[in-house]
């Protein structure tokens, strides 16, 4: 390239410069930045996710007539079209934006009707940076609990004199904590091979495909038990199911997560320990390489973004994003069950690993590998097939599983909810109280440990959504 040659495409890169910042506007140092904006849609929920130069100070509330949430980030510039809402879940009829005093960027979400909403942040994974995202549910008035009939007022005539009579006879008037039907958060867990495949084989020849199903068997229990909580096996039999089916089947059950159980083998017969496993960066890009080729996929991510009419980037984008909080809520949640087994067993790794396991690689389902020992080592042969330590097992895995539900609840589901506690006045029954707020006796002396109905004044229950 020539001198002059050089010098036009520095004029020219000069003035397209110029071009370009002029059409851009000014954006102090300190402000953040609200660089992209996109809808993703599914069954009854939408979200609306805000791609942030840096972690977002922010205010959200709610106005009626016409109904809308309202969404302030402070010290925050907007250089992003806004999209257009494609009416999926029929939830959001327009999004729009204004500059307001102090550098506080206000976007308006109309929507259909009232709606619930809940406001989180995601942290930067990999090359995607903070995001804002704003979920919101549709209410079902089908299940809106009809009104209670009015209660009599009570004339002084009917009113004894003694105070703990009156306390007794003065009904419970508080209002129902829930509204709607809240769905479960769902647990796949998958008993490791299976049927023709015995997985790995102890001393004394105990075989892994039987003592992992037995150890699935006593999760779900355990989880089936969880208020909000429930459990699928994807094998509950002795039959081999190809691993990339066993990721099918969790899709096709809407599973909010897949376990898969395990028991790890050595040459030295002397390693032991549990070890917790997720998908690793590599294994991550492999897969998602297979689903951009794969049609079927395409069409059928369960984040409700279908990739089919998305051009070869932005198919990539929004599934390395659906990837990217996947491994991050997967990480969690291993981390979470790994401290739990910790309590209750010897781990061979402290920390949580990364492998390119096939059943690790759904783009939309946190998954997780459990090795629950090694079955190579003798002692912890025997103790793979003790009842009491696949109970152990089993219940340190759901406590951890339900640990991170609790701190990361799931928009619409009873675990989004709070339990709430209250404490017990003159009067109050079990049976009132669980008729109030609509759950069962049963399962309010499970949460709150009671071994018979007897309640005491002052005593603090929890009362859960």
């Amino acid at each position: 390239m020539n001198l002059s040659r050089v010098r036009q495409f520095f004029r020219f890169l000069v003035l397209f410069t110029g071009l370009l910042l002029a059409g851009m506007p000014f954006v102090s140092a300190n402000s953040n930045v609200v660089k992209d904006v996109f809808f993703v849609e599914k069954d009854n929920v939408t979200k609306i996710i805000f791609n942030l130069k840096d972690k977002a100070q922010y205010k959200t509330f709610r106005l009626t007539n016409p109904n809308r949430i309202v969404v302030d980030l402070k010290q925050t510039q907007l250089q992003a079209n806004l999209p257009k809402a494609n009416g999926k879940t029929g939830i959001v009829r327009r999004i729009r934006s204004a500059q307001q005093k102090n550098n506080t960027r206000r976007f308006v979400i109309d929507t259909q009707g009232k709606v619930q909403y809940e406001t989180y942040q995601l942290k930067p994974h990999k090359k995607f940076g903070h995001r804002l995202v704003v979920a919101l549910n549709k209410s079902n008035k089908k299940n809106i609990k009809p009104k209670a009939k009015a209660v009599p007022k009570v004339t002084e005539k009917l009113i004894p004199k003694t105070p703990v009579a009156i306390e007794k006879q003065t009904p419970i008037v508080r209002k129902p904590t829930r509204d709607i039907v809240h769905r479960d958060i769902i647990i796949a867990i998958d008993a490791g091979h299976g049927g023709q495949d015995p997985g790995a084989t102890g001393k004394n020849g105990t075989r892994e495909k039987d003592v992992v199903l037995r150890i699935a068997r006593k999760m779900k229990e355990h989880i089936d038990r969880q208020p909000g909580m429930r459990a699928i096996l994807i094998r509950d039999s002795d039959h081999f199911i190809v691993l990339r089916d066993r990721i099918k089947i969790a899709r096709k059950a809407k599973a909010d997560m897949f376990l898969s159980v395990h028991a790890d083998a050595y040459q030295n017969r002397n390693v032991r320990g549990s070890s917790v496993y997720v998908l690793s960066e590599r294994g991550a890009s492999d897969e998602a390489s297979k689903w951009l080729a794969n049609q079927e996929n395409a069409a059928d991510l369960m984040g409700g973004v279908s990739l089919v009419d998305k051009d070869e980037t932005l198919a990539r984008v929004l599934l390395d994003l659906s990837q990217s909080a996947t491994i991050d809520a997967s990480s969690k949640v291993a981390d979470s069950v790994l401290t739990e087994i910790r309590q209750v067993a010897p781990v061979h790794k402290n920390s949580v690993q990364y492998a390119r396991f096939v059943v690790l690689k759904s783009p939309d389902i946190p998954s997780i590998l459990v090795e629950t020992a090694f079955i190579s080592n003798p002692r912890e042969e025997r103790r793979l097939n003790d009842a009491v330590y696949q109970n152990k097992l089993a219940k340190a895995m759901t406590k951890g599983i339900r640990n991170y539900f609790s701190k990361n609840p799931l928009p619409n589901t009873s675990l989004a909810q709070v339990d709430q506690a209250l404490k017990v006045r003159p009067g109050d029954t079990l049976s009132d109280l669980a008729q109030v707020h609509r759950v069962s006796i049963a399962q309010l002396k499970r949460i709150n440990n009671l071994k018979t109905d007897k309640l005491t004044i002052g005593q603090t229950l929890r009362i859960p959504f």
